[in-house]
Order: C-alpha cells, then structure tokens, then sequence
C-alpha cells in the first residue's frame, strides 16, 4: 500500500494502473473563484433607539441543495460589534479567521490603547474587501457590521465585494434587500425615526421579515441567527426558530404547476 500523503484518496496503482500526473499541472496561470458553490442567503438588520439588531438564518446552500444547515453567520467582534456575512461560504470563513487574528491584537493592545468600534471595523473590512477586488480576486460577500460608533449612537452600514459601503436605518443583503426592506423600512423610513423605535418593537420587526423570507426564499431556513448589540454589550442567540407559520396563502397562489384556475 502506498502511504505517501500525495497518494492518499487515489485508486491503487497496482490495480488502475498509474496516477497521470499531467492532470495536475502547477505552471499554469493563478485561477481564482468566479462563482461560489456554497453561500448564505440573506442578512438583514434594523436600528433601534438604543442599539441595532441583526439576524439571519443558518443556512448554506450547496448550489440549489439545503446542504448545510448548522452555518453560523454572525459572529461578534470585541464585545462590541457585530458583522453578518451574506454571500460565499469558503471567504465568510477566511474573513472570520483574519477577525479572529485582528481581535486578538486588539486584545493585547490594552484597554489603554484605542479600540475599532463599529464604524472603524467597517471601514477596515471596506478596505479589505476593495483591496482585494483590485487584485481581481475579490471576497464574495456582503457585510453588514452593526454596532455603537464614537459617541455612542447606533451604527449600521454595509460593504460588497466591491468595496462599495453604504449605510441606512435598516439594511439586508440578498432577496433580503428586495422583501425585507420595505418592511423595515415602513417603521425606520429615515434616521429621525429611529429615536421612536425600542429594543422589542424592533426584535418584533425583524423576526416578521425573517418569516417572510422563509416563505419566499428558496434558499432559506427556518432556524436563524439573532443578535442585538447595545452599550450594554450584545446578546447573541444562534439556535431561534420561526413561530407561529402559516402557509395558508398557498393555495391562493395560481399560475403554474398543474394548476389549471
């Protein structure tokens, strides 16, 4: 038996005959993904008076597949921001490595030493993100980061793959932007709206698009992620569920299949 590393996983020479090598060439030009094969669908959040939620749901789609269905697609940084990543998988978790790495920099830098809060977080991964799409090997995610910023007022803003930054009362990455949106944005229209919206009436909000999106997106989950950062520190909750659902409007929905009225 072969126990070379290079040869595991291959059929045995002595009974397939020998590994053609030719197929793995290594002078060829660097090849970068065009288009990703794992992703996650929608991330969407919403300002408060005291704070922004964000949520999205667990979910990691296989091409069409409901392949994975245990992704995590929000994690914390430095107890006080928040970042949810949309889009492909494989980059989502380069991205949470090099957070990792830079969180704990920050960490040993001391209490002393400034801090990236929210906003600086997100102009550094703007960078990050722009950078590496002018080398034309861009990450292929949208980023919403969410959090307080210097002087202690809610911050929400997103970037894409492009470099392109942005920021609202309520943002949404995917079919995020095209069903949640409206929804949140019939209670935070403008930023002078968010000083009448409070921590429930905000939950309550986004937990209702995230049940619009389980019934709408077809690469969606019905168990999602949901965060909530304040001055207070953030409250993260990785295994909440849709309640109350109902899919009684389906048999109202005509045109298409063997539907014939």
């Amino acid at each position: 038996m072969d126990h070379r590393p290079q040869a595991w996983g291959r059929p045995r020479d002595d009974v397939y005959g020998a590994y053609d090598a030719s197929h793995m060439q290594t002078n060829g030009p660097n090849q970068h993904s065009q288009s990703p094969i794992v992703t996650g669908t929608s991330v969407i959040a919403m300002k408060f008076k005291d704070g922004v939620v964000m949520a999205a749901d667990n979910l990691a789609s296989y091409g069409s597949l409901a392949r994975f269905t245990d992704v995590k697609r929000i994690r914390t940084f430095a107890d006080t921001s928040i970042v949810g990543f949309g889009g492909d998988v494989s980059d989502m978790q380069y991205l949470d490595r090099h957070l990792t790495e830079l969180g704990i920099d920050e960490a040993y830098q001391g209490s002393a030493a400034h801090t990236l809060n929210a906003r600086s977080l997100h102009k550094y991964l703007s960078k990050l993100l722009y950078s590496r799409r002018s080398k034309f090997d861009p990450l292929w995610n949208s980023l919403l980061v969410a959090g307080l910023d210097d002087d202690g007022k809610p911050f929400l803003a997103a970037a894409d793959l492009l470099g392109t930054v942005f920021t609202s009362p309520s943002l949404a990455t995917g079919f995020g932007s095209m069903l949640a949106q409206p929804i949140m944005r019939r209670h935070v229209p403008d930023e002078a709206a968010v000083a009448g919206i409070d921590r429930e009436k905000a939950v309550a909000v986004v937990r209702e698009c995230m049940k619009v999106l389980f019934y709408r997106d077809a690469r969606s989950l019905d168990s999602y992620s949901l965060a909530v950062v304040t001055k207070d520190g953030i409250d993260l909750s990785e295994s909440e569920k849709l309640e109350n659902q109902s899919w009684a409007f389906a048999d109202r929905i005509k045109g298409y299949g063997t539907q014939t009225v």
